[in-house]
């Protein structure tokens, strides 16, 4: 698996939120924002349980369900990923502590 994953996994769920039946997961979530939250928060919720617990495979599998719903959500928002890969690289070339003050979002 290469970098170019999660661009590929984005255009397939892409997609498949335009199938318009119940078939496809994607598009149930894409038609119901409300279940979409409580599946990231569900998700969120269970990466933390696991942290908490040191269960690296929990981790990794919490983790791949969180980013898929993250895309979704993406997906939903009509946000590309590159947008998201461009504002990572803006805040690479700051500390945490530097970018999280110029957001307004640190907490002291």
């Amino acid at each position: 698996m290469d970098d170019q994953f999660v661009t590929e996994l984005f255009k397939l769920l892409k997609e498949r939120a335009k199938i318009n039946n119940n078939s496809s997961y994607t598009s149930q979530l894409i038609k119901n924002p409300d279940l979409l939250a409580k599946k990231i928060g569900e998700e969120s919720s269970e990466l933390i349980i696991d942290f908490i617990k040191n269960n690296k495979t929990g981790i990794i599998n919490e983790s791949a369900d969180l980013l898929y719903h993250l895309l979704v959500i993406w997906i939903s928002m009509g946000i590309n990923p590159q947008e998201i890969w461009d504002e990572l690289s803006k805040r690479q070339s700051q500390s945490g502590i530097e970018e999280k003050k110029n957001r307004g979002k640190i907490h002291e």
